[in-house]
């Protein structure tokens, strides 16, 4: 795809049929191709984490890394992070979710492991002590506990006594862009708004937009966005045709095991010899004692 001509992408792009608001001229902060782009900006990384966890010196961020795939063995499922950041006594990852998929409660389970499983593979922790302080953080533009917080912090404590914390250096944070109470501070709520789509005259948020501004204008950005857009369709039509291939072929397969089992059931109501429907149907004699 890479070798297309300008042409032959503009005319693949036209065809997918974006909705306006997924179109280069439209994009904002809460797209993830923007999203990516921003955020790889270490300043703008660290700012955006500092109005998220005030309480906290978040120090230098040594780097960061955006679509970061995190992967425990060859066999297991791959993890992808929107952004992964680290400072130097922190693990940071931080994603922005436009749609409410139900499973960002378990997702955040899987995404504190992978880190840990890289953070353990580095070599440098001897000792479990060593394991850095890890924040998961998703930005929703949508509210995930219908509480009408901006901002919902979890950390494990004892159930029996909330005063316990397990101080096991784990949390996870899900921001809600639409937010009602006054529960961040001006600044976080400033960014909050920015991801749908209002602006400010916060100097952080401005910042941001001038990086907006500046990417659209970048053809190569464009172009990389295009590419993505057209990869993402073809893995999403791959995955269709997939999908019914295999429900195509589970739909034969269960009709199938249907049909022997009322053809069992009929030579059992006619009397027939129990080894000759074992041989006929090729069912089990666990399976025909079952009927």
């Amino acid at each position: 795809m890479e070798n297309l001509s300008d042409e032959e992408l503009e005319r693949r792009y036209n065809e997918l049929d974006l909705p306006p608001e997924q179109r280069w001229e439209n994009l904002d902060i809460s797209n993830d191709f923007m999203f990516f782009k921003v955020m790889h900006n270490a300043k703008i990384c660290r700012g955006l984490l500092s109005r998220i966890l005030p309480d906290i010196e978040i120090g230098r961020i040594r780097f960061v890394e955006t679509q970061k795939t995190m992967r425990d063995n060859i066999d297991s499922r791959s993890v992808r992070f929107d952004v992964y950041a680290k400072s130097d006594k922190r693990l940071y990852n931080i994603e922005m979710q436009n749609v409410n998929e139900d499973d960002l409660p378990k997702r955040i389970r899987c995404y504190h492991a992978a880190i840990d499983n890289a953070a353990m593979k580095k070599g440098s922790m001897k000792m479990y002590a060593d394991m850095p302080e890890a924040f998961v953080i998703f930005i929703c533009k949508f509210d995930l506990f219908n509480k009408g917080r901006h901002i919902y912090t979890f950390k494990n404590f004892c159930c029996e006594d909330k005063s316990i914390e397990l101080k096991d250096c784990s949390t996870s944070i899900f921001l809600n862009a639409k937010g009602i109470m006054n529960d961040v501070s001006p600044e976080l709520k400033a960014f909050l708004n920015l991801v749908l789509g209002k602006s400010s005259d916060d100097k952080f948020v401005k910042d941001i937009e001038e990086i907006l501004s500046t990417a659209r204008h970048s053809s190569e950005w464009r172009r990389e966005y295009i590419m993505t857009s057209l990869w993402l369709r073809d893995r999403d039509e791959k995955q269709r045709i997939k999908s019914f291939n295999e429900g195509k072929e589970q739909g034969l397969q269960e009709g199938e095991e249907r049909g022997i089992i009322k053809v069992a059931k009929s030579m059992l109501l006619g009397g027939a010899n129990i080894s000759d429907i074992l041989r006929y149907t090729g069912l089990s004699l666990e399976e025909l004692k079952s009927l």
